[in-house]
Protein backbone atom coordinates (compact mmCIF):
# COMPACT_ATOMS: atom_id res chain seq x y z
CA UNK A 1 0.00 0.00 0.00
CA UNK A 2 1.01 3.10 -0.80
CA UNK A 3 1.63 6.57 1.69
CA UNK A 4 0.50 9.75 1.19
CA UNK A 5 2.89 12.42 2.59
CA UNK A 6 1.78 16.38 3.15
CA UNK A 7 5.16 18.04 1.42
CA UNK A 8 3.48 21.49 2.21
CA UNK A 9 0.90 23.39 3.73
CA UNK A 10 -0.17 27.10 3.27
CA UNK A 11 -3.29 29.50 3.64
CA UNK A 12 -4.37 32.90 4.07
CA UNK A 13 -4.49 35.23 6.85
CA UNK A 14 -8.36 34.14 7.79
CA UNK A 15 -10.60 37.96 7.18
CA UNK A 16 -13.55 38.62 9.09
CA UNK A 17 -17.01 38.86 7.68
CA UNK A 18 -17.14 42.01 5.70
CA UNK A 19 -13.57 42.47 6.04
CA UNK A 20 -10.16 42.29 4.13
CA UNK A 21 -11.24 39.41 1.86
CA UNK A 22 -14.87 40.43 1.50
CA UNK A 23 -13.71 42.14 -2.15
CA UNK A 24 -11.85 38.40 -3.49
CA UNK A 25 -14.39 35.48 -4.76
CA UNK A 26 -13.90 32.20 -3.46
CA UNK A 27 -12.40 31.18 -6.75
CA UNK A 28 -9.91 34.30 -7.13
CA UNK A 29 -9.11 32.92 -3.49
CA UNK A 30 -8.44 29.52 -4.10
CA UNK A 31 -6.19 30.31 -7.00
CA UNK A 32 -3.95 32.56 -5.10
CA UNK A 33 -3.22 30.27 -2.03
CA UNK A 34 -2.23 27.34 -5.01
CA UNK A 35 -0.20 29.76 -6.64
CA UNK A 36 1.50 30.93 -3.68
CA UNK A 37 2.04 27.10 -2.95
CA UNK A 38 3.25 26.19 -6.00
CA UNK A 39 5.76 29.19 -5.84
CA UNK A 40 7.26 27.15 -2.74
CA UNK A 41 7.78 23.81 -4.46
CA UNK A 42 8.76 25.18 -7.98
CA UNK A 43 10.62 21.94 -8.69
CA UNK A 44 7.61 20.02 -9.74
CA UNK A 45 6.82 18.74 -12.67
CA UNK A 46 2.88 20.81 -12.95
CA UNK A 47 1.58 17.87 -15.29
CA UNK A 48 2.25 15.31 -12.70
CA UNK A 49 -0.43 16.77 -10.32
CA UNK A 50 -3.30 14.37 -10.68
CA UNK A 51 -6.08 16.67 -9.20
CA UNK A 52 -6.74 19.71 -7.56
CA UNK A 53 -9.76 18.83 -4.36
CA UNK A 54 -11.05 21.81 -2.53
CA UNK A 55 -13.72 21.93 0.35
CA UNK A 56 -16.07 24.72 0.25
CA UNK A 57 -19.28 24.25 2.28
CA UNK A 58 -21.29 26.77 0.23
CA UNK A 59 -21.50 26.73 -3.28
CA UNK A 60 -24.83 28.70 -3.78
CA UNK A 61 -22.78 31.73 -5.30
CA UNK A 62 -19.55 32.65 -6.88
CA UNK A 63 -18.28 29.13 -6.10
CA UNK A 64 -21.01 27.43 -7.57
CA UNK A 65 -19.34 25.68 -10.66
CA UNK A 66 -16.30 23.62 -9.25
CA UNK A 67 -14.59 25.62 -7.65
CA UNK A 68 -11.63 23.05 -7.40
CA UNK A 69 -11.68 23.20 -11.23
CA UNK A 70 -12.41 27.10 -11.18
CA UNK A 71 -9.28 27.88 -9.07
CA UNK A 72 -7.07 25.19 -11.24
CA UNK A 73 -7.68 27.07 -14.42
CA UNK A 74 -7.32 30.84 -12.78
CA UNK A 75 -4.02 29.58 -11.53
CA UNK A 76 -3.19 28.79 -14.98
CA UNK A 77 -2.21 24.43 -14.23
CA UNK A 78 -2.65 22.35 -17.94
CA UNK A 79 -6.17 22.01 -18.91
CA UNK A 80 -5.95 18.28 -18.15
CA UNK A 81 -5.35 18.19 -14.45
CA UNK A 82 -9.06 17.45 -12.86
CA UNK A 83 -10.74 19.39 -9.82
CA UNK A 84 -13.24 18.24 -7.86
CA UNK A 85 -15.46 20.18 -4.88
CA UNK A 86 -16.60 18.25 -1.88
CA UNK A 87 -19.03 19.53 0.70
CA UNK A 88 -19.02 17.93 3.99
CA UNK A 89 -19.97 21.03 5.63
CA UNK A 90 -17.23 22.49 8.23
CA UNK A 91 -15.29 19.11 7.39
CA UNK A 92 -15.09 19.83 3.61
CA UNK A 93 -11.35 20.59 3.66
CA UNK A 94 -10.35 17.75 5.53
CA UNK A 95 -12.27 15.58 3.95
CA UNK A 96 -10.43 16.94 0.77
CA UNK A 97 -7.10 16.40 2.04
CA UNK A 98 -8.63 12.64 2.63
CA UNK A 99 -9.75 11.81 -0.88
CA UNK A 100 -6.42 13.22 -1.97
CA UNK A 101 -4.44 10.69 0.16
CA UNK A 102 -6.89 8.29 -0.73
CA UNK A 103 -5.73 8.54 -4.40
CA UNK A 104 -2.15 8.41 -3.79
CA UNK A 105 -2.77 5.49 -1.21
CA UNK A 106 -4.65 3.03 -4.30
CA UNK A 107 -2.29 4.47 -6.87
CA UNK A 108 -4.66 6.92 -8.81
CA UNK A 109 -1.99 9.98 -8.88
CA UNK A 110 1.18 10.70 -7.71
CA UNK A 111 0.58 14.33 -6.74
CA UNK A 112 -2.34 15.88 -5.30
CA UNK A 113 -3.25 19.75 -4.02
CA UNK A 114 -5.85 19.28 -1.81
CA UNK A 115 -7.74 21.76 1.05
CA UNK A 116 -10.67 24.03 1.34
CA UNK A 117 -11.71 27.42 0.68
CA UNK A 118 -14.86 29.35 1.88
CA UNK A 119 -16.07 33.39 1.48
CA UNK A 120 -19.22 33.50 4.10
CA UNK A 121 -19.08 37.25 3.12
CA UNK A 122 -19.77 36.72 -0.39
CA UNK A 123 -22.70 33.97 0.24
CA UNK A 124 -25.42 35.03 -1.69
CA UNK A 125 -29.19 35.29 -0.37
CA UNK A 126 -31.70 32.71 -2.70
CA UNK A 127 -35.00 31.84 -3.18
CA UNK A 128 -36.72 29.12 -4.07
CA UNK A 129 -38.58 28.14 -7.34
CA UNK A 130 -42.60 28.54 -7.46
CA UNK A 131 -44.02 25.20 -6.62
CA UNK A 132 -45.22 23.74 -10.20
CA UNK A 133 -44.17 26.52 -12.23
CA UNK A 134 -40.78 26.08 -12.29
CA UNK A 135 -39.82 29.34 -14.43
CA UNK A 136 -41.00 31.89 -11.30
CA UNK A 137 -39.46 32.36 -8.37
CA UNK A 138 -41.25 31.90 -5.06
CA UNK A 139 -42.72 34.45 -3.13
CA UNK A 140 -41.63 33.15 0.00
CA UNK A 141 -38.86 33.62 2.07
CA UNK A 142 -34.81 34.81 0.96
CA UNK A 143 -32.59 32.85 2.64
CA UNK A 144 -29.31 34.01 3.53
CA UNK A 145 -27.00 31.31 2.28
CA UNK A 146 -24.00 32.35 4.73
CA UNK A 147 -24.46 29.81 7.36
CA UNK A 148 -27.44 27.31 8.51
CA UNK A 149 -30.37 25.50 7.01
CA UNK A 150 -32.38 26.47 3.67
CA UNK A 151 -35.08 24.97 1.95
CA UNK A 152 -35.44 22.27 4.85
CA UNK A 153 -37.10 18.92 3.82
CA UNK A 154 -40.22 18.07 6.46
CA UNK A 155 -39.61 14.40 6.24
CA UNK A 156 -35.87 15.10 7.60
CA UNK A 157 -37.32 17.57 9.60
CA UNK A 158 -39.34 14.90 12.12
CA UNK A 159 -36.78 12.82 12.08
CA UNK A 160 -34.18 14.99 13.14
CA UNK A 161 -35.12 18.59 13.98
CA UNK A 162 -33.36 21.55 12.18
CA UNK A 163 -31.79 23.33 15.06
CA UNK A 164 -29.32 26.18 14.56
CA UNK A 165 -25.25 25.85 15.35
CA UNK A 166 -25.47 27.47 18.16
CA UNK A 167 -28.94 25.73 19.77
CA UNK A 168 -26.67 22.55 19.09
CA UNK A 169 -23.95 23.78 21.49
CA UNK A 170 -26.41 24.46 23.88
CA UNK A 171 -27.55 20.80 24.15
CA UNK A 172 -23.67 19.95 24.20
CA UNK A 173 -23.19 22.40 27.26
CA UNK A 174 -26.41 21.16 29.06
CA UNK A 175 -25.48 17.48 28.62
CA UNK A 176 -21.89 17.70 29.39
CA UNK A 177 -22.28 20.45 31.89
CA UNK A 178 -20.14 22.96 30.88
CA UNK A 179 -20.95 26.22 32.26
CA UNK A 180 -20.68 29.89 30.85
CA UNK A 181 -17.58 30.59 33.22
CA UNK A 182 -15.32 27.18 31.66
CA UNK A 183 -16.54 28.59 27.77
CA UNK A 184 -15.42 31.96 28.44
CA UNK A 185 -12.01 30.99 29.75
CA UNK A 186 -11.43 28.79 26.98
CA UNK A 187 -12.06 31.20 24.52
CA UNK A 188 -10.11 33.92 26.20
CA UNK A 189 -7.44 31.00 26.65
CA UNK A 190 -8.11 30.44 22.45
CA UNK A 191 -7.00 34.04 22.07
CA UNK A 192 -4.62 34.80 24.43
CA UNK A 193 -2.26 31.95 22.91
CA UNK A 194 -3.32 33.00 19.76
CA UNK A 195 -1.16 36.26 20.41
CA UNK A 196 1.14 34.66 22.18
CA UNK A 197 2.29 32.42 18.96
CA UNK A 198 2.26 35.66 16.92
CA UNK A 199 4.56 37.38 18.96
CA UNK A 200 6.98 34.05 18.25
CA UNK A 201 6.37 34.24 14.57
CA UNK A 202 4.89 30.86 14.46
CA UNK A 203 2.39 31.54 11.78
CA UNK A 204 4.73 33.08 9.32
CA UNK A 205 5.42 29.36 8.04
CA UNK A 206 1.91 28.69 7.09
CA UNK A 207 0.07 32.07 6.61
CA UNK A 208 0.92 33.60 2.59
CA UNK A 209 0.13 37.34 2.69
CA UNK A 210 -2.78 38.46 -0.12
CA UNK A 211 -1.81 41.14 -1.92
CA UNK A 212 -4.87 44.03 -2.42
CA UNK A 213 -5.50 46.64 -4.39
CA UNK A 214 -7.45 49.44 -2.24
CA UNK A 215 -10.03 51.92 -3.57
CA UNK A 216 -6.78 54.23 -4.93
CA UNK A 217 -5.64 50.67 -6.68
CA UNK A 218 -2.82 51.04 -4.27
CA UNK A 219 -0.89 47.69 -3.62
CA UNK A 220 -1.23 46.48 -0.01
CA UNK A 221 -0.63 43.43 2.08
CA UNK A 222 -3.21 41.41 4.34
CA UNK A 223 -0.71 39.15 6.07
CA UNK A 224 -2.78 38.99 9.73
CA UNK A 225 -5.90 37.07 10.99
CA UNK A 226 -8.69 39.42 11.68
CA UNK A 227 -10.49 38.24 14.09
CA UNK A 228 -8.24 37.67 17.20
CA UNK A 229 -8.95 40.12 19.83
CA UNK A 230 -7.33 40.81 23.59
CA UNK A 231 -10.61 40.15 25.47
CA UNK A 232 -11.07 40.39 28.83
CA UNK A 233 -12.76 37.90 31.47
CA UNK A 234 -14.84 40.99 32.04
CA UNK A 235 -16.13 41.74 28.23
CA UNK A 236 -16.61 38.04 27.83
CA UNK A 237 -19.35 37.78 31.05
CA UNK A 238 -20.97 40.87 29.97
CA UNK A 239 -22.36 39.01 26.71
CA UNK A 240 -25.86 38.02 26.18
CA UNK A 241 -26.42 34.26 25.46
CA UNK A 242 -26.36 34.46 21.52
CA UNK A 243 -28.74 31.59 20.95
CA UNK A 244 -31.44 30.72 23.48
CA UNK A 245 -33.05 32.75 26.59
CA UNK A 246 -30.76 31.77 29.53
CA UNK A 247 -28.28 29.76 27.50
CA UNK A 248 -24.43 29.80 27.77
CA UNK A 249 -23.15 30.33 24.05
CA UNK A 250 -22.64 33.76 23.42
CA UNK A 251 -20.77 35.39 20.46
CA UNK A 252 -17.70 35.57 22.34
CA UNK A 253 -17.49 31.66 23.26
CA UNK A 254 -18.84 31.18 19.95
CA UNK A 255 -16.75 30.86 16.65
CA UNK A 256 -17.46 33.73 14.04
CA UNK A 257 -18.42 33.75 10.03
CA UNK A 258 -14.73 33.92 8.06
CA UNK A 259 -13.57 34.02 5.06
CA UNK A 260 -10.20 32.24 4.02
CA UNK A 261 -8.29 29.38 2.21
CA UNK A 262 -5.68 26.80 2.92
CA UNK A 263 -4.34 23.98 0.56
CA UNK A 264 -1.92 21.09 0.94
CA UNK A 265 0.99 19.80 -1.19
CA UNK A 266 0.45 15.43 -1.01
CA UNK A 267 3.02 13.42 -2.81
CA UNK A 268 3.32 9.44 -2.55
CA UNK A 269 6.38 7.92 -2.07
CA UNK A 270 7.67 8.16 -5.79
CA UNK A 271 7.31 11.64 -6.32
CA UNK A 272 8.87 12.05 -2.89
CA UNK A 273 11.95 10.36 -4.40
CA UNK A 274 11.58 11.43 -8.08
CA UNK A 275 11.46 15.56 -7.67
CA UNK A 276 13.82 15.14 -4.19
CA UNK A 277 11.04 16.48 -1.64
CA UNK A 278 11.41 16.79 1.82
CA UNK A 279 8.14 15.37 3.38
CA UNK A 280 6.91 17.31 6.81
CA UNK A 281 4.64 14.62 7.67
CA UNK A 282 2.85 11.32 6.56
CA UNK A 283 -0.84 10.63 7.06
CA UNK A 284 -1.21 7.37 9.37
CA UNK A 285 -5.26 7.03 9.36
CA UNK A 286 -8.21 8.87 8.53
CA UNK A 287 -11.76 8.47 10.04
CA UNK A 288 -15.18 9.69 9.26
CA UNK A 289 -18.65 9.99 11.77
CA UNK A 290 -21.88 10.90 12.91
CA UNK A 291 -24.12 11.46 15.94
CA UNK A 292 -27.39 12.95 15.88
CA UNK A 293 -27.35 15.94 14.35
CA UNK A 294 -28.35 17.73 18.07
CA UNK A 295 -25.42 17.75 19.43
CA UNK A 296 -23.23 17.90 16.33
CA UNK A 297 -20.22 18.82 18.01
CA UNK A 298 -19.81 15.88 19.73
CA UNK A 299 -18.89 13.94 16.14
CA UNK A 300 -14.81 14.27 16.66
CA UNK A 301 -15.06 11.90 19.34
CA UNK A 302 -15.56 9.07 17.12
CA UNK A 303 -14.11 10.07 13.91
CA UNK A 304 -11.17 10.03 16.23
CA UNK A 305 -11.84 7.14 17.72
CA UNK A 306 -11.67 5.10 14.27
CA UNK A 307 -9.04 6.77 13.34
CA UNK A 308 -6.95 5.82 16.08
CA UNK A 309 -7.80 2.60 16.34
CA UNK A 310 -6.90 2.00 12.07
CA UNK A 311 -3.29 3.74 13.33
CA UNK A 312 -3.06 1.03 16.19
CA UNK A 313 -2.17 3.84 18.33
CA UNK A 314 -3.78 5.54 21.77
CA UNK A 315 -4.82 9.41 22.55
CA UNK A 316 -1.74 9.14 24.97
CA UNK A 317 0.22 8.30 21.79
CA UNK A 318 -1.16 12.21 20.50
CA UNK A 319 1.48 14.60 20.93
CA UNK A 320 -0.27 17.64 19.47
CA UNK A 321 -4.24 17.98 18.37
CA UNK A 322 -5.74 20.61 16.65
CA UNK A 323 -9.94 20.09 17.74
CA UNK A 324 -11.75 22.94 15.47
CA UNK A 325 -13.40 25.11 17.92
CA UNK A 326 -16.90 25.67 16.31
CA UNK A 327 -17.91 26.98 19.77
CA UNK A 328 -16.33 26.55 23.85
CA UNK A 329 -18.90 23.98 24.88
CA UNK A 330 -18.34 21.44 22.04
CA UNK A 331 -14.48 22.07 22.22
CA UNK A 332 -14.28 21.31 26.22
CA UNK A 333 -16.94 18.65 25.82
CA UNK A 334 -14.89 17.00 23.40
CA UNK A 335 -11.55 17.11 25.39
CA UNK A 336 -13.42 15.76 28.03
CA UNK A 337 -15.00 12.64 25.74
CA UNK A 338 -11.67 12.01 24.43
CA UNK A 339 -10.22 11.96 28.26
CA UNK A 340 -6.91 13.98 26.85
CA UNK A 341 -4.95 16.70 27.92
CA UNK A 342 -6.21 19.81 27.46
CA UNK A 343 -2.53 21.30 27.34
CA UNK A 344 -2.11 19.22 23.86
CA UNK A 345 -5.20 20.96 21.94
CA UNK A 346 -4.32 23.99 19.89
CA UNK A 347 -1.61 25.07 21.73
CA UNK A 348 -1.53 28.00 19.25
CA UNK A 349 -4.88 28.63 19.40
CA UNK A 350 -7.78 27.88 17.87
CA UNK A 351 -11.16 28.82 15.88
CA UNK A 352 -12.02 30.60 18.62
CA UNK A 353 -9.38 33.45 17.65
CA UNK A 354 -8.39 32.80 14.67
CA UNK A 355 -11.81 32.30 12.74
CA UNK A 356 -13.94 29.85 11.15
CA UNK A 357 -14.27 29.77 7.22
CA UNK A 358 -16.37 26.56 6.95
CA UNK A 359 -15.21 25.24 3.80
CA UNK A 360 -11.47 25.87 4.91
CA UNK A 361 -11.41 25.29 8.16
CA UNK A 362 -10.48 21.35 8.10
CA UNK A 363 -7.83 22.53 5.82
CA UNK A 364 -6.38 24.90 8.25
CA UNK A 365 -6.54 23.16 11.49
CA UNK A 366 -4.45 20.42 9.67
CA UNK A 367 -2.06 22.78 7.91
CA UNK A 368 -1.80 24.32 11.74
CA UNK A 369 -1.26 21.09 12.88
CA UNK A 370 1.83 19.76 10.58
CA UNK A 371 3.80 23.15 10.95
CA UNK A 372 3.77 22.78 14.64
CA UNK A 373 4.65 19.19 14.62
CA UNK A 374 7.71 19.87 13.18
CA UNK A 375 8.31 22.94 15.41
CA UNK A 376 7.87 20.96 19.06
CA UNK A 377 9.40 17.50 17.21
CA UNK A 378 6.33 15.99 18.04
CA UNK A 379 5.78 12.31 16.40
CA UNK A 380 2.31 12.33 16.07
CA UNK A 381 -0.54 14.87 15.76
CA UNK A 382 -4.43 14.66 15.67
CA UNK A 383 -6.58 17.17 13.66
CA UNK A 384 -10.51 16.26 14.17
CA UNK A 385 -13.50 18.57 13.23
CA UNK A 386 -16.97 18.26 13.61
CA UNK A 387 -19.61 19.34 10.94
CA UNK A 388 -23.13 20.22 10.65
CA UNK A 389 -25.61 17.45 10.41
CA UNK A 390 -23.72 16.06 12.60
CA UNK A 391 -20.49 14.47 11.19
CA UNK A 392 -17.06 14.56 12.16
CA UNK A 393 -14.07 13.92 10.54
CA UNK A 394 -10.17 13.15 11.66
CA UNK A 395 -6.15 12.43 11.24
CA UNK A 396 -3.45 11.22 12.72
CA UNK A 397 -0.20 12.48 10.96
CA UNK A 398 3.43 11.23 11.81
CA UNK A 399 6.01 13.85 11.50
CA UNK A 400 8.77 12.29 8.98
Amino acid sequence: MNTAYIIDAVRTPIGKYGGKLAYMRADDMLAYVINALLQRNDHIDLHAIEQVIAGDANQAGEDCRNVARMAALLTGLPAGIGGTTINSLCASGMEAIMQAARGIICGDGLLYIAGGVESMTRAPFIMPKKEGDWNTPSNGEVYNSTIGWRFTNSKLAAMYPPYPMGETAEHIAQQWNISREAQDAFAQQSHQKYFAALEQGKWDDEIVPVEMNNEDQLISWFTMDEAPRKLSAETLAALKPAFVPNGTVTAGNSSGLNDGAAMLLLASEEAVRMYDLQPMAKIVSMGVAGVDPAIMGMAPVPATFKALHRAKLKMSDMDLIELNESFAAQALACIKELETDEQKVNVNGGSLAIGHPMGCSGARITTTLVHEMLRSNAKYGLATTCAGMGQGAALVLERI
